[in-house]
């Protein structure tokens, strides 16, 4: 149940877009007609559409615009605390039987069904089957009760105390409280400053239920209420239903008006330094505030078109300042983006190099002030309104595909914040009349209008250490009126006009093709001897994900290569063929594609994808990274330097500290599985990086390549021919070696003392040596989630020790058959022995009685709802076949998926545990605060 500071606003099918009131004086954007909605008499509102994607499915959300702004001094955090007792308690589901039986119908606790709090909304979501009539009509009755049928009992209410305090807890650091510092400056002051959803720990410890109870009756009530529904359903049917089940929602008979608060404008200008000693970077923001921009007319859907490409073209700017080979910061951008309490903020930012931040914030403010004096150029326009174009083109193309989570948040906003919510066709069409129309004029009007000079807050943040060198108010002024002062020459746009490759590749060919009928699989072996499957699907129309790979990999390197083996996976960032990685950047602006090319510890690997139309483009890209990779000494010197410089201030950070201790005990402490330092980056040398890359991939004997998606099986072939087959294969197949680095045998124990707010940290690790099997991987995956049902219930339901308990597991075939099972948690210090005693317990219980069949049988329904919907996407098949085919595992393995886990017992998830969780090799990793020690 995520809180939300500044819930950020839904897409418009890809833009982000903004809030406000509606206005009458342009062409209002008509609402989507696909959509069934009505309001009935009580003011209860409903959105209803029929959407297949995914098949069965539906999606429920009841939107309330009620949130922690409407709270009473007494009731700071009562608005959040109340969306926890929606799941403890209602009149038809008591106490914690909505979760019960939610999760035997295979809907997931907190992954699935969830819900949110932000300032001036809550909202409840919840994915359900809909080929249940059942489910289905107890999902009305769920939403029924989320509305106003909570009992608030008060023995509930005393339980839940201890879990949304430790979810306050879990927020506690630095972070925290330096917010609590800038906020009442950055927020004006306003009632957004001490209205945070999370609320106030006195509050949260001492309040009465009646304080609660009196939020609920005067602010859950149907005219400020909304029932979204879009899935695989009736929508006929469900109008009925809607309106025979939510007649009966009654409006307080004294009504409290529903006040909207906003951020105020002052005129004026402010600064703020803030420090702590848990801050590990310095970092200054410049934020401009203005009057938010709506999204209801054509002439505000065109001007925030305006603001998207203004936004990308600074980011490209700014990204080549990252790219130099001396990067003046660490992070460094721009642009205008939604603020909070209706104002937007045009923001330039910069984290900071130790001691270099006049040097930094020179660096970005520069940049603005070349825009505002020479504006952009009309090459990097054209590249940016060709992106824009192509990616809402790829969302209308895509319009019969799309999920229904996508239309409930765009209905989500509407609702709240009366967001235009058209429909892809009439947006589509929206931007093509609309785009070719924006000229270089008003962009460069806007880079000036927008850098104004009143309104403006400057945000710093350091490290406690270094608040005596820190620059006052006047200093930056200083430093922004030297930039003003400095004779800047115009931006150059350098493109390039040559084609990627230096040679093209010759072209090999198909020499064999098999198709298995059951599978849908086509593999084709190619005269270079690397091996092509292709799976065509349709649950995509115009999305192709390929995946190729070979053994290898880091472990045929000793560990004085290692760190130059690692710092390998940098050389495709330096470009291909006759282009720079700026060049390369401003060629792939307008397409849709990706491409990664990396050495793992196994393997040498290719990861990509894109819309049809571009997929030679990127095979093409593909072929380059193997076949003419750059090298570039300049940007190889700055991102050392650029890695070095953040980790100078990592010690500061319990939470950093915390994860390099686990990574140096998990990693047994060899020098491949240990957290980056500034010792092991100096290791890397440049030359040896790009050898070792140029050796992985000197011969791509051996690979073998998956594409799935939308694929032309006839278009396809000459590509993969020219593009695959034109690959150098010769020589000898390398295999992976063995380097034997797994987690350590044996009971450890280590305890890190870092930190200055009273929370703990908490990881049981259990590991070993597991006997790899689809069946025994099934089993184990049985017990880590009975095993996370059961800390859920009892760690935070019975105890209200945790917010959130987590089970990781991780199981492996090659190079050896392992397991690594994490427990994880975050407490009270003084809860730490407690509650890891109440785990291991839990874990005992299942060792000697098995878990309770009720949960066997959670498990069983959340797994088969979940593969229901996984093998209708692209990412699983592809996920699937390159892990199957790595592993030497039968492809239609899957086919018996669900057959397989019906057999399941507890007897079968008891021998799991005691055979792999005896305790033998237990390590216990505890983060406590430093007066802990």
């Amino acid at each position: 149940m995520p809180l939300k500071f500044n819930n950020k606003p839904c897409i418009l099918a890809l833009t982000c877009i903004l809030f406000s009131s509606l206005h009458t004086n342009a062409q209002t954007i008509p609402f989507d007609a696909a959509v069934r909605t009505g309001k009935l008499p009580n003011g209860f509102t409903y959105y209803i559409r029929h959407n297949e994607e995914p098949k069965n499915r539906v999606t429920f959300y009841l939107a309330n615009k009620v949130g922690s702004l409407l709270e009473t001094d007494d009731q700071q955090g009562l608005a959040h605390f109340m969306e926890h007792m929606s799941f403890n308690g209602t009149v038809h589901f008591p106490k914690n039987e909505l979760v019960n039986y939610l999760q035997k119908a295979g809907v997931r606790f907190g992954a699935d069904i969830n819900a949110y709090t932000g300032f001036d909304e809550t909202v409840y979501q919840l994915p359900l089957p809909s080929d249940d009539p059942a489910i289905l009509k107890n999902g009305i009755e769920i939403m029924h009760d989320w509305a106003h049928g909570a009992t608030l009992d008060v023995a509930e209410i005393n339980k839940e105390r201890g879990v949304v305090l430790e979810e306050k807890r879990l927020g506690k650091g630095a972070g925290d409280r330096m917010r609590t510092k800038y906020f009442p400056v950055i927020l004006n002051n306003s009632r957004y400053a001490n209205r945070l959803p999370i609320g106030t720990e006195e509050v949260l410890k001492n309040f009465k239920p009646e304080a609660i109870k009196r939020y609920y009756q005067d602010w859950y009530r149907p005219n400020l209420q909304a029932l979204i529904i879009v899935g695989d359903i009736d929508v006929a049917k469900m109008e009925q239903l809607i309106k025979a089940k939510f007649a009966d929602l009654k409006n307080p008979v004294k009504e409290k008006p529903r006040t909207k608060y906003t951020v105020p404008l002052t005129g004026k200008n402010q600064f703020i330094a803030v420090t702590d000693a848990e801050m590990p970077v310095t970092s200054l923001e410049l934020m401009i505030k203005q009057p938010e921009l709506p999204l209801h007319t054509v002439a505000q859907y065109r001007q925030n078109i305006v603001r998207q490409l203004f936004n990308t073209m600074l980011g490209e700017r700014y990204g080549e300042l990252t790219r130099q080979a001396d990067p003046p910061f660490l992070n460094g951008g721009a642009g205008i983006n939604s603020f909070i309490g209706g104002l937007d903020a045009y923001s330039i930012s910069v984290t900071a190099k130790p001691g270099e931040l006049e040097k930094g914030f020179k660096a970005v403010w520069r940049e603005n002030e070349r825009i505002k004096r020479f504006g952009f150029t009309a090459t990097e326009l054209e590249r940016a309104k060709t992106s824009y174009y192509n990616q809402v083109e790829s969302v209308q193309k895509e319009k019969n595909k799309t999920p229904s989570d996508s239309y409930v948040n765009e209905y989500l906003h509407y609702f709240l914040h009366g967001t235009a919510a058209p429909g892809i066709d009439y947006e589509f069409n929206l931007v093509k009349k609309e785009l070719a129309g924006i000229t270089l004029t008003e962009l460069n009007s806007l880079a000036k209008t927008v850098s104004k000079t009143t309104d403006r807050d400057i945000l710093l943040m350091a490290p406690e250490k270094d608040k005596a060198s820190l620059p006052t108010e006047a200093t930056v002024i200083n430093w922004m009126k030297d930039i003003q002062a400095e004779e800047i020459t115009a931006y150059k746009d350098e493109t390039s006009t040559e084609s990627i490759l230096k040679n093209e590749p010759v072209a090999g060919k198909i020499v064999s093709k098999q198709r298995d009928g059951k599978s849908g699989i086509t593999t084709l072996m190619l005269s270079n001897g690397i091996t092509v499957l292709l799976k065509p699907t349709d649950f995509k129309n115009n999305e192709i994900s390929f995946s190729g790979f070979a053994p290898g990999g880091t472990s045929l390197y000793n560990d004085a290569d290692y760190q130059s083996a690692s710092a390998a996976n940098m050389i495709p960032s330096y470009g291909v063929g006759n282009y720079n990685t700026t060049a390369m950047e401003k060629y792939l602006s307008g397409k849709q594609l990706g491409v990664q090319v990396f050495v793992t510890e196994r393997t040498q690997s290719i990861n990509g994808g894109s819309v049809n139309n571009d997929l030679e483009a990127a095979l093409q890209l593909m072929y380059g990274y193997i076949t003419e990779p750059r090298k570039d000494s300049l940007m190889f010197q700055g991102m050392i330097a650029r890695s070095k410089a953040s980790l100078a201030n990592r010690q500061n950070d319990p939470n950093s500290v915390f994860q390099d201790t686990i990574s140096a005990v998990l990693g047994n402490y060899s020098v491949r599985r240990t957290a980056p330092s500034i010792e092991k980056i100096s290791q890397m040398n440049l030359d040896r990086a790009y050898a070792i890359y140029k050796e992985r991939f000197a011969s791509e004997r051996g690979f073998t390549f998956v594409f799935v998606g939308s694929i032309d099986t006839v278009t396809i072939m000459p590509l993969l021919e020219k593009y695959i087959g034109g690959l150098p294969a010769t020589g000898n197949v390398e295999e992976a070696k063995d380097l034997n680095i797994n987690i350590p045998a044996g009971k450890i124990e280590k305890i890190v003392y870092k930190g200055t707010e009273p929370k703990a940290s908490v990881n049981l690790v259990f590991s070993g040596a597991f006997d790899y099997s689809f069946a025994g991987k099934l089993k184990m995956d049985a017990l880590k989630e009975t095993l996370q049902i059961r800390l859920l219930e009892r760690l935070r339901e019975d105890e209200g020790g945790v917010y959130s308990p987590g089970v990781r597991l991780n199981t492996t075939k090659l190079p050896q058959g392992r397991f690594n099972m994490t427990v994880s948690f975050g407490c009270a210090p003084e809860n730490v022995d407690k509650l890891i005693a109440s785990s291991l317990d839990e874990i005992e219980k299942i060792k000697t009685a098995g878990p309770a069949q009720v949960n066997v049988d959670k498990f069983k329904a959340e797994t088969q709802r979940s593969i229901e919907t996984a093998v209708k996407t692209n990412g699983f098949w592809l996920g699937y076949l390159s892990s199957q085919l790595q592993n030497k595992e039968d492809l239609n393995q899957i086919d018996t998926y669900i057959q397989q886990l019906n057999t399941i017992t507890p007897a079968d998830v008891k021998d799991v545990a005691g055979k792999y969780l005896s305790g033998k090799n237990y390590i216990k990793l505890v983060l406590l605060p430093q007066k802990a020690q």
